[in-house]
C-alpha cells in the first residue's frame, strides 16, 4: 500500500497534521498519523518520506512565518509507541527517508498502525545528555510545517543484499545515517556534514549496518571559492582554500569526532577513532535500539564529510 495522499480512507487519525491532496499532510508541530491495514498476522515494512520547504515554519496553519534560520531540525520517528529513527533536516528542500519493520505481535489487532514525528525535546526516553549537546544547534518546534510526503506498507522482501562498503551519500539514502537530508537523490560520493554533527540509525534487517560494527571514514573539504568579482569575501574564501590545503599537506586536516551518544542511553564513552592521514576513522556499534549522535569537534577553513561507511562482522 502506497500512500501520498490525506484524502483516502487507511489514513483514520490525524493529530496535529493537516492532510494534504498530493501529499499525506503537513504537520503544525509535533504530531502523528494512524493508519488502518490488515495485515493479517503478517510482518510489514514501513517507509516514511518527510520533507521541509519554504512553509515548514511554526505557525504556518495560522498565517504566521518564523523563519528558523539555518539551524537543522533535529527529529525523532515513533511507531507503535517505540523510537524508530531520527532524522536531521537542514535547509528549505531537504528530503528524509525512514524505513523500519514491525513485527505481527506490534500490530494490533484492529490493524491500527501510527507514525509519530516528534522534536527532539519532546517525549519519553531520550537522554538527556543528547538533549543538552544539541541545545542551541537545533531549530526549536522542528516538525512545524515539515511535510508528510508518503508512506509506504508492504511486506518484508525474504533476502536483502547490500554492498559492504557505501559512499557517505548513499549511506543517507539507505537511512544508516542522517546528516541534513537529501537534496538530490540520485547524488553519490562524500557527504558534507555542514551541521558539524550526524545520526546513526538503526536500519533494516539483515541490511548494510544492521549487524556488527561499522567504520565511517570521516574527511574534510575547502569550501568552493565564490565565482564573483573580487572583494573581501572572495578573498577570505581563498584564504580558507589556501590554509586548507596546508593542513592536507601536513597531514592534519583530519576531523576530530567530541562525543558519541545514544539517544535513548547517553554518552558511549570515549570514541573509537583513528587518524590516517587526513582521514578519521570513526568505529561505532550497529545501533541496533536507538540512534547514535555523533558529535564532531572544530574544523578550521574546511568542512567535514562522510567519506564512505564499512561494515565488519
Amino acid at each position: 500500500m502506497h500512500l501520498s495522499s490525506g484524502k483516502v480512507a487507511p489514513l483514520q487519525v490525524t493529530d496535529r497534521l493537516r492532510r494534504g491532496s498530493q501529499i499525506v499532510g503537513r504537520f503544525e508541530t509535533s504530531g502523528l498519523a494512524g493508519f488502518k491495514v490488515a495485515a493479517q498476522g503478517r510482518p510489514l515494512r514501513v517507509q516514511v518520506s518527510l520533507s521541509a520547504d519554504e512553509r515548514s515554519v511554526s505557525g504556518w496553519h495560522e498565517g504566521r512565518v518564523e523563519p528558523l534560520g539555518p539551524v537543522p531540525r533535529f527529529l525523532q520517528v515513533r511507531s507503535q509507541g517505540r523510537l524508530r529513527q531520527c532524522v536531521l533536516l537542514r535547509g528549505r528542500r531537504a528530503h528524509a527517508r525512514v524505513a523500519f519493520d514491525l513485527t505481527p505481535e506490534e500490530i494490533p489487532d484492529d490493524g491500527l498502525i501510527c507514525v509519530e514525528v516528534l522534536d527532539i525535546t519532546e517525549g519519553d526516553g531520550i537522554s538527556e545528555e543528547v538533549r543538552e549537546a544539541v541545545s542551541g544547534r537545533i531549530a526549536s518546534d522542528g516538525v512545524a510545517g515539515v511535510r508528510l510526503d508518503k508512506v509506504v506498507f508492504e511486506e518484508p522482501p525474504p533476502v536483502d543484499y547490500d554492498p559492504d562498503t557505501l559512499d557517505g551519500s548513499r549511506c543517507e539514502l539507505y537511512s544508516l545515517i542522517s546528516a541534513g537530508g537529501l537534496a538530490n537523490v540520485n547524488r553519490q560520493g562524500a557527504r558534507v556534514l555542514r551541521s558539524g554533527m550526524f545520526v546513526v540509525n538503526p536500519v533494516l534487517k539483515d541490511r548494510f549496518g544492521s549487524s556488527g560494527d561499522i567504520t565511517l571514514r570521516l574527511g574534510t573539504r575547502a569550501e568552493a571559492v565564490s565565482m564573483i568579482p573580487a572583494t573581501w569575501r572572495r578573498v577570505n574564501s581563498e584564504l580558507r582554500w589556501l590554509r586548507h590545503a596546508t593542513r592536507k599537506l601536513l597531514h592534519s586536516a583530519a576531523p576530530p569526532v567530541e562525543r558519541v551518544l545514544s539517544v535513548r542511553d547517553g554518552s558511549l564513552g570515549e570514541p573509537r577513532q583513528s587518524v590516517q592521514g587526513n582521514v578519521t576513522e570513526l568505529v561505532v556499534p550497529s545501533p541496533s535500539t536507538s540512534p547514535l549522535l555523533v558529535m564532531l569537534g572544530p574544523c578550521p577553513d574546511c568542512m567535514p564529510t562522510l567519506e564512505s561507511g564499512t561494515q565488519s562482522v
